[in-house]
């Protein structure tokens, strides 16, 4: 062990409360970067409910293509949100879990009643670029904080939402 490491003894808060985080990057940032994140998971999960919504209703000559697409669509943005809420808690803040929560930070509607088959399409294809725009708004902090996990965490994100609206976009080309 070096002379380093044994001089760097955890930080105990023998009172019962959790110890300091000291992970390089200040609670500022932390806190400002865990906010940036808690509205991507509002997004992700708005989205997520949007996705499912129109899996179970879709109707009409592209259902079974639909349905199915959806439902690969929503099962990956429901394994999305718990990477999203556990970077948040990483970092040392709450992630949000409630409706009321998730409508307050999210920049996605809600869709009014049950539209036609590509009406959803068009929802989704708007949704999944929002989303993508929030995660991308994030990067200038992450970089500043240089919070590679953050970082990594977008990239994966923007990737997988850019390249479903386009393939959502594909399907209302004619």
């Amino acid at each position: 062990m070096s002379t380093k490491t044994k001089d760097k003894a955890p930080k105990t808060a023998g009172n019962g409360k959790a110890m300091p985080i000291d992970i390089g990057i200040s609670e500022k940032l932390r806190g400002q970067i865990a906010g940036g994140l808690s509205c991507l998971l509002a997004d992700s999960y708005t989205l997520y409910l949007m996705t499912h919504n129109f899996h179970w209703n879709v109707t009409g000559p592209m259902f079974n293509t639909l349905h199915v697409m959806f439902m690969q669509q929503y099962t990956e943005q429901w394994n999305a949100l718990d990477l999203i809420a556990e970077r948040i808690r990483s970092l040392g803040f709450h992630a949000p879990g409630t409706y009321k929560e998730f409508v307050k930070l999210a920049s996605i509607q809600e869709v009014a009643g049950t539209p036609k088959a590509l009406d959803m399409v068009r929802h989704l294809v708007a949704a999944q670029e929002a989303t993508a725009r929030t995660a991308r708004s994030l990067f200038a902090l992450v970089d500043e904080a240089n919070d590679q996990p953050t970082a990594d965490l977008l990239t994966q994100r923007l990737d997988v939402h850019e390249k479903t609206a386009w393939m959502l976009r594909s399907l209302l080309e004619e």
